[in-house]
């Protein structure tokens, strides 16, 4: 079940009914009640959730300006971020990190990423092996330090974690040092007493526990274990992207008063994100998160080196150029989801890898001339005859992308044509202020 489109769902039921009334408020209530039951959210939770939106809704004076629709709208986004924890803002500065976790909840993975995230902010990194059970922690750990562009300490084949850390923090040198500890198929004394030499003897001054969504509400008696244990800092929660019970494990982990510190939302590197509940349950609910994907599309024009401004003609060649670039993005449904419209249709969303290259492929079997004027293509069938043969693709498929480009190019028209709707876009992604009491009504 995925918990942002069936609350999305009733959202839209609520705001669409002919009349806005207790009867409405009431059957939302009851909606909300088993999307998140069935999300494994705790029963309890769910009915004292559904009975504040209920109270609060009802009992209170509306806001001034506000529809009673648009006020059950910020009611219910106000509830469901509180119930989801608070904002966790990382520490950017010279520290330790203790990472701990059981078997299959994506440790060694989110190290990694963790890694990538201190890096991109301008700090070097280690990562130091001490995970002493598996076999291959200790070959798996380098790999991903590798790819995160990490420096790497420990010592194959060791068994003694003393030795490991005495080594490890004599040569360290870099801004963020990352410990990874040894997990374990469930908790237990052994376990419990290996991580607490280690906590000792490495200093942590951050500790983080990294637990799957999808375990829905056991994440919250995980957090309450290890915490006895060691003392959390906070809680790394996995796999966000594709769970149906991530909410069930946010909540969890929320309500045993544990800070959810962040989030992974994919397999790449940089698929780990600051927790703020605000925001997530914003895309939820299906609000535009504007600031987010305009630091991203930053981060991308600064590597990809893209002009500050479109120009002025949409040729072939600029429209692969933005197609490479809007890939680097992330996950087209994604990007839908930061401007507010997680729900389009798949086929809308859903543009390959495959599809991609087999249209650089198209693109780069074109003459300069071919990608500077798309027309000289339905003028002349030889052209597109000549490129099918020359990318190894169908004519079907060469005239697909045609439609395509042709498809952005009467759109972008279309909006420099519009100067209202121009305004109001540039207003938008300026970061102009954006009242969530007025969306959904």
């Amino acid at each position: 079940m995925d918990l942002g489109r069936s609350l999305r769902q009733a959202l839209a039921k609520f705001t669409g009914a002919p009349v806005a009334d207790e009867k409405a408020v009431k059957a939302l209530c009851r909606d909300l009640q088993r999307i998140f039951i069935t999300s494994d959210v705790n029963v309890k939770l769910v009915f004292e959730l559904t009975k504040r939106i209920e109270a609060r809704a009802l009992d209170s004076k509306l806001p001034r300006g506000l529809s009673l629709r648009e006020h059950v709208v910020r009611v219910v986004y106000e509830e469901i971020a509180l119930l989801m924890g608070e904002k966790y803002e990382p520490k950017l500065s010279p520290h330790k990190v203790l990472l701990l976790g059981l078997y299959g909840s994506g440790k060694t993975t989110t190290a990694g990423k963790l890694a990538h995230f201190y890096k991109s902010r301008g700090l070097s990194v280690a990562l130091v092996s001490c995970d002493v059970e598996r076999p291959a922690a200790f070959e798996q750990l380098r790999q991903v330090a590798r790819q995160s562009g990490a420096a790497f300490y420990g010592i194959e084949g060791e068994k003694d974690v003393r030795k490991i850390i005495a080594d490890a923090l004599a040569r360290c040198k870099e801004d963020i040092i990352i410990v990874d500890s040894a997990g374990r198929s469930a908790f237990d004394e052994q376990l419990t007493s290996q991580l607490k030499l280690i906590n000792e003897l490495s200093k942590p001054d951050e500790r983080f526990l990294v637990i799957s969504a999808d375990i829905g509400q056991i994440a919250g008696r995980q957090a309450s274990q290890f915490h006895e244990a060691v003392g959390l800092s906070g809680v790394i929660i996995t796999k966000m992207d594709g769970s149906g019970k991530g909410g069930g494990a946010l909540s969890a982990v929320a309500a045993s008063k544990a800070k959810v510190a962040f989030i992974g939302t994919g397999e790449k590197m940089d698929a780990l994100e600051p927790f703020d509940a605000q925001k997530f349950t914003g895309r939820l609910l299906g609000f535009p998160d504007i600031g987010t994907l305009m630091e991203k599309v930053k981060k991308i024009s600064e590597e990809e080196k893209l002009p500050e401004k479109i120009e002025e003609k949409l040729t072939l060649r600029t429209f692969y150029e933005q197609l490479k670039a809007a890939r680097k993005l992330g996950p087209l449904s994604s990007v839908f989801s930061m401007l507010g419209a997680a729900d389009l249709p798949d086929e809308v969303v859903q543009t390959s890898e495959q599809k991609l290259k087999k249209y650089e492929t198209i693109i780069n079997s074109m003459t300069p001339q071919e990608r500077e004027d798309a027309s000289l293509l339905r003028k002349q069938r030889s052209r597109i005859e000549r490129i099918a043969k020359g990318s190894g693709t169908t004519e079907a498929e060469v005239r697909e992308l045609l439609t395509q480009f042709e498809k952005v190019s009467a759109m972008l028209d279309s909006f420099k044509k519009n100067r209202g709707f121009r305004k109001r876009m540039e207003k938008l992604l300026k970061g102009a202020n954006i009242d969530l009491g007025k969306l959904g009504g």
